[in-house]
């Protein structure tokens, strides 16, 4: 009787990964796919970045990575992509908020939560040619000021340095923002607010005592997220400057593509370690705010 016991482990055994690979089967094609294009880039990288062009184990390219000029791409990367995080939560969360006061089924709301679907995902070349069709240098807008005797370059602004890509950036930051921090909102139930008028407290106090607490976690949630968007975008930026503003992927891309000193592929994957680990970093908090934020909202 004894054989029998490791055999009837073996078989339970059997028996609940053949069910967890059943439950899981429709997940089997988003896995392989992740796998392939996600997981398997990642993995080249982080073991590039470690090696010479000899394939030897070196760290002198995650050395490089953030020196000169390529640890201050990192910097002016962070700086663009925290300005317009702030900038764009700021804005979308005011938006959002007041088309969720409209009326349910109005116009504005419909316009609006429309449109940010399709101006969150409008980026790269197109947008670079829309902003420098309106406000470059002979763009539409900025000849219509300086027909009304105000030189908009003349004062100082430029859309190709790090000002205009910000104000270009948050043009997309601003809608996904909308779509990311409208749940939060819609979560926030009525009985709150009518029992903090019950008991006296204005609209203000609501808003401090209540409905700020449990919408900051959301709120700096969605910041995060913003960051990271605007972390690696890569097409608008290079497009609008052509590199001259010195970003992280732009760093990356002219080190892969071979557009300056040669051979210096490894550095590139070094570069790409560097804003994996940020990304990671900042996607970490991400989910810890939200999860953070569900015990309330969910």
């Amino acid at each position: 009787m004894a054989p029998a016991a490791p055999t009837a482990v073996r078989a339970g055994v059997v028996r609940r990964v053949t069910a967890w690979v059943t439950a899981h089967l429709g997940l089997m094609p988003f896995l392989v796919y992740t796998g392939v294009f996600l997981g398997a880039p990642v993995v080249m990288v982080v073991l590039g970045a470690f090696q010479d062009n000899d394939g030897v184990f070196t760290t002198d390219n995650i050395v490089a990575a953030f020196k000169d000029q390529f640890g201050r791409s990192f910097v002016t990367s962070i700086e663009l992509s925290a300005l317009t995080a702030v900038l764009g939560a700021v804005l979308g969360a005011v938006l959002a908020q007041a088309v969720l006061a409209s009326k349910e089924d109005g116009l504005l709301r419909k316009v609006v939560s429309s449109a940010a679907g399709v101006l969150a995902n409008f980026g790269g070349v197109p947008l670079a040619f829309a902003f420098i069709a309106t406000l470059g240098s002979i763009g539409i807008v900025t000849k219509a000021l300086k027909g009304l005797g105000f030189d908009i370059y003349a004062s100082g602004f430029n859309l190709f340095d790090f000002i205009g890509i910000a104000i270009v950036y948050v043009y997309f930051q601003i809608p996904l923002m909308v779509i990311v921090f409208t749940p939060a909102l819609e979560g926030m139930r009525e009985q709150w607010r009518e029992a903090a008028a019950n008991l006296g407290a204005t609209k203000w106090q609501y808003w401090r005592h209540i409905a700020g607490p449990i919408l900051l976690p959301p709120f700096l949630a969605s910041m995060l997220l913003l960051f990271a968007n605007a972390f690696s975008a890569y097409a608008t930026a290079y497009a609008l400057t052509s590199g001259v503003v010195p970003l992280v992927p732009i760093q990356i891309g002219s080190l892969v593509s071979g557009n300056v000193v040669a051979d210096q592929q490894n550095l590139g994957k070094a570069l790409g370690l560097g804003m994996i680990v940020v990304v990671a970093l900042v996607m970490a908090i991400y989910n810890w705010m939200q999860r953070r934020a569900s015990r309330w909202l969910g």
